[in-house]
């Protein structure tokens, strides 16, 4: 007569959205190197996989633009010399202006600095060639070409994060979730 039913499970509950204050405490205490609001892709499809965390990149950054500069220091003068102080400069300048968090102060949106990325290793790849210095100075050129393309190369595989949502054509809200996220 009586019939048994079994209760139906309750659907899982969804976790609660984290409110902007909690969200901006837990960007200001992370300390991992994929603290940060995700930069949007460029063209769509770039970095093309984002393995090598920010921080990563910026010293990177640093350390190329300072070979450039060394090199072109070291050529004696010239064309070449010219080359390393532009494009180490470029490297530096915008390095120590970019919105993230190894910066002297956050001017450039992460996207821009993406793009620099993008034209100063191209252009240090092209330097020695197109100014004619690669068969004068061949190690200068060996350093241009070598920094410029672990630029770009980096720049396919990096983790773009900013540190304050300033975005090219304006503040974009994301989810600050780790590599891969």
């Amino acid at each position: 007569m009586y019939e048994v039913q079994a209760a139906n499970p309750l659907p899982p509950v969804p976790p609660r959205p984290e409110r902007a204050v909690q969200r901006e405490w837990r960007r200001l205490v992370d300390h991992s190197a994929a603290a940060g609001i995700l930069s949007r892709p460029l063209l769509g499809r770039l970095p093309l996989r984002r393995v090598v965390p920010q921080d990563v990149h910026s010293l990177l950054d640093y350390a190329g633009g300072a070979a450039l500069v060394a090199a072109g220091l070291a050529s004696g003068g010239g064309a070449a010399k010219a080359a390393g102080w532009v494009l180490g400069g470029a490297a530096l300048g915008v390095s120590l202006l970019t919105d993230y968090r190894l910066s002297l102060t956050k001017l450039i949106p992460i996207e821009a600095h993406e793009i620099a990325d993008y034209v100063y290793g191209l252009g240090a790849v092209a330097a020695p060639f197109v100014l004619g210095y690669a068969k004068r100075r061949p190690a200068v050129a060996a350093v241009h070409v070598l920094v410029g393309l672990s630029a770009v190369v980096a720049s396919l595989f990096t983790d773009y994060r900013c540190q304050t949502g300033m975005h090219l054509g304006g503040e974009l809200a994301t989810d600050p979730e780790g590599i891969g996220g």
